[in-house]
């Protein structure tokens, strides 16, 4: 029997490249989204994963999302949460509803989504949670305070969640991504991008595929003692000690 995948942020970006990745490695995937109706169609259409619309800084939403998932595919044994926002400003400009809106549906969401489903791993004895970080929550970004701690926040929580699942067979693990090769990171002014790249050791940009290929092996039996770890993928511009 396939195990249940439910992917936040699953219907484009890196998050569609995860939900590729996991329904190729043969995962039966939700891919969740918040708003555009056209990407989740486009993305059953093409990759045959079934979009489920609910907002994950909502708790009730999740709750009820998670128990639509799964009547439809089965008790949700992978969570990759990865759904996020970006909304700029230098912090003396920044103001209480960019912070909030960002740490809820960077943040906040993760605790929304893994708490509804960790007792059910628990029982299971299995489980595997995969955050989605970034390189900014672990440097820092000027204009990204809210991004930043948002990110590094989901570094902290996979690490102490991590040892609460030890022993019931439950990985946490966090992912890192640099600059990768999405729509948004396209839709940056060709200077800035030219800039970015130039600080990038490998002289590229990150491609979705390459942070999926991760996410499925964390994903997988075989990463069973890799947990509270960070992977970080950014070819070497930051390199964590």
């Amino acid at each position: 029997m396939s195990r249940t995948a439910l992917v936040t942020g699953g219907t484009r970006g890196i998050g569609l490249a995860i939900s590729a990745g996991l329904k190729q490695a043969g995962f039966a995937v939700a891919a969740n989204y918040s708003g555009n109706d056209a990407a989740a169609k486009a993305c059953e259409d093409a990759i045959g994963v079934k979009g489920f619309k609910f907002d994950v800084s909502d708790f009730e939403a999740v709750g009820a999302g998670i128990a639509e998932i799964e009547k439809d595919l089965g008790p949700i044994d992978v969570v990759v949460n990865n759904a996020g926002i970006t909304w700029d400003a230098p912090f003396h400009k920044m103001s209480l509803e960019q912070w909030q809106k960002v740490i809820s549906v960077d943040l906040d969401s993760a605790f929304n989504v893994t708490r509804q489903v960790w007792e059910g791993m628990r029982e299971r004895g299995f489980g595997r949670v995969i955050n989605i970080s970034s390189i900014n929550g672990q440097k820092g970004q000027f204009g990204q305070v809210n991004y930043s701690a948002a990110k590094s926040g989901l570094i902290g929580f996979t690490k102490a969640l991590a040892q609460e699942g030890a022993r019931k067979g439950i990985t946490v693990n966090c992912v890192a991504p640099g600059y990768i090769d999405t729509e948004m990171v396209r839709a940056v002014p060709e200077k800035v991008l030219e800039s970015i790249v130039s600080t990038i050791p490998v002289g590229r940009l990150g491609k979705p595929e390459e942070i999926a290929s991760i996410c499925t092996y964390l994903a997988s039996d075989e990463a069973a003692f890799i947990t509270g770890a960070t992977m970080t993928v950014n070819g070497a511009q930051y390199i964590a000690s």
